[in-house]
């Protein structure tokens, strides 16, 4: 994980975000992906 996190820093392994949605609407984030056409990882954050 460390080194993994040193590529980030680096800006050698990029991660692309489509999207983000609090955890409380995690339904409206699947219903992102299964419309599909994301661009990137769609992201729930935890508050």
């Amino acid at each position: 994980m460390a080194e993994f996190g040193h590529l980030l820093e680096a800006g050698t392994v990029r991660v692309a975000i489509d999207s983000t949605f609090p955890l409380a609407d995690a339904r409206k984030a699947h219903e992102r992906a299964a419309r599909g056409h994301i661009q990137g990882k769609i992201v729930l954050t935890v508050v």
